[in-house]
């Protein structure tokens, strides 16, 4: 008998927002939302019960200005209780959140205003002044409805007064977007992702998994990562749905508030990029901070030196865990956790460390391939080396209201060219051995600059390393190491050490810059566009 087969009998049910939301403020409603409100550790204390709330008097009110389904809100905001009810109330009113980088040049932040057309923006009020010489760019572009929050305007909360006693969530296809992140812009324009509603709870729902964050009630999440980064790696969402406590620094980013807001919170689960956690490391040994309470600390962005997990561990019991993610595939598409039976094991135990300096296995709904040049599909071996390419049900299709960049970046069958260099074993374990950008080609073969800094900043004295490509007649190209360290250490001391480390001969750098600290991108990943521009003829 032939046909189309049996259909399943479950409820063709939406995966949206408005669910999680009132899960978020029925359910947990009495979870914590902890936001620092100054460099001396004073806090204000909420809970998901009056963030949801206030969150659906926000979508009363941006539906009182005359916003309609499918119209953007920029949000400009560091991470606060307001930015968290935007979260909520924006894309639960049919709107999409589009999260504006405060730390992009005033050019690029009006150039995303501008592209996603938004309608109105919520603006913390700490923030006006730097959002001003991007209105005045847009000029006439500028949107509709400017919404301000903070002791500068009441703005904010007078909008929440508007809606009307009758206003209810509208029901929303699962497929409409809910919010629009664009990408650093490090080179060209910074393109836009838009999130499906389907997107962004399917992967609050993958993050939740055992294999993944491992987050859950009883936690105490500080959420490091700016929520305007690739939606703040979703711990706003993840938070709301399985009632963990969620607290947010503010701008007070910096090692002291961040490490005393640490242990002052008792804080059990992180998010952020590596520069972040060295910084904490060395503010927390230093001053003997308490991080008894600190558990795991997902890390990613660029790759995580393996010295710095092992220093979190054996000094502040902290599992610092490397993860793999982009703006255009959210993160934790690989997460490095302890191999089985290996979890709790001493920290000089080698075979952990070989599984945690993987970027991760790859998590569930996530495909991974490896491509070579000429676009053959690689063997998952763990040597085959070439491009990642990735596919799946939270990774963009495409980029928004870009054609020539989704044409240029998206390969037939849906595959996202990553841009990242690695390779894929049989167990689903991913190696990023470097940006395409950033590969070091000498000779013919490659050096990985990633693999290079890890080495260097094993080293006690280097806290931060970036290894960059400087022509060569004779090879091409040849690796050029800039460090920060400490006073007095030489590049015969850091060339020594290197071979120590069985690091190959010819992949020893050229030449060494010492400098005060690495420039960083907006996302604070190592800048090395710029690094490039000061650094390209020296081999010194």
């Amino acid at each position: 008998m032939s046909g189309a087969g049996l259909a399943g009998g479950t409820q063709d049910f939406p995966l949206t927002l408005t669910h999680l939301l009132g899960r978020a403020k029925g359910f947990n409603g009495d979870a914590e939302v902890v936001t620092q409100l100054d460099a001396e550790g004073a806090v204000e204390r909420s809970d998901l019960a009056t963030v949801g709330a206030r969150a659906e008097a926000l979508a009363a009110g941006l539906s009182a200005l005359g916003l309609e389904p499918g119209d953007r809100v920029g949000v400009f905001s560091w991470n606060n209780r307001e930015h968290l009810e935007a979260y909520w109330g924006v894309p639960c009113a049919g709107l999409v959140l589009h999260t504006m980088n405060p730390r992009l040049s005033p050019e690029q932040i009006a150039y995303t205003v501008r592209h996603s057309r938004d309608r109105a923006i919520i603006c913390d009020g700490e923030l006006l002044d730097a959002l001003e010489p991007v209105l005045e760019l847009l000029g006439d572009d500028a949107p509709e409805h400017l919404i301000v929050f903070g002791d500068r305007d009441d703005g904010y909360e007078r909008l929440l007064e508007q809606g009307g006693a009758d206003y209810a969530l509208p029901e929303l296809d699962e497929r409409s977007a809910a919010a629009l992140c664009y990408t650093s812009g490090t080179t060209g324009d910074p393109k836009g992702v838009a999130y499906s509603h389907r997107c962004l709870a399917l992967h609050t729902i993958l993050m939740a998994g055992t294999e993944a964050y491992r987050i859950g009630r009883r936690d105490r999440v500080l959420a490091v990562v700016p929520m305007f980064h690739a939606m703040g790696w979703n711990l706003a969402y993840l938070s709301g749905m399985v009632g963990a406590t969620l607290v947010l620094p503010g701008r007070f980013l910096q090692p002291e508030p961040l490490t005393n807001l640490i242990e002052a919170e008792r804080i059990t689960a992180s998010c952020g990029v590596p520069t972040i956690w060295m910084d904490v490391l060395r503010y927390a040994d230093e001053h003997g901070a308490d991080l008894s309470a600190f558990e795991l600390a997902i890390c990613g962005g660029t790759q995580v030196p393996a010295q710095l997990m092992r220093d979190f561990e054996e000094r502040h019991g902290v599992a610092v865990v490397q993860g793999w993610g982009m703006t255009e595939t959210l993160p934790g598409a690989a997460l490095a956790h302890d191999p089985p039976g290996r979890a709790g094991a001493p920290v000089d135990d080698e075979e952990r460390w070989r599984e945690r300096d993987h970027a991760g296995r790859v998590s569930p709904f996530y495909e991974l391939r490896i491509v070579a040049d000429d676009g053959a599909v690689l063997p998952r071996d763990g040597v085959a080396q070439g491009e990642i390419q990735i596919r799946g049900p939270v990774v963009a299709g495409s980029y928004f209201e870009s054609p020539a960049a989704s044409a240029e970046s998206f390969a037939p069958g849906g595959w996202l060219r990553t841009g990242d260099v690695g390779t894929l074993d049989e167990r689903g374990r991913l190696r990023i051995t470097d940006r395409a950008k950033d590969v070091i080609k000498s000779g013919g073969e490659w050096i990985s600059s990633v693999d290079l800094e890890s080495a260097l900043m094993a080293h006690p004295a280097v806290f931060e390393a970036a290894v960059i490509a400087v022509p060569d007649e004779r090879w091409s190209e040849r690796p050029f190491a800039c460090v920060a360290a400490a006073p007095g250490t030489d590049a015969a001391e850091l060339t020594e050490f290197l071979a120590g480390r069985e690091v190959p001969r010819w992949w020893l750098p050229d030449g060494f810059a010492f400098v005060e600290e690495i420039p960083k991108t907006s996302v604070g990943k190592f800048d090395k566009k710029a690094l490039r521009g000061a650094y390209a003829e020296r081999k010194d």
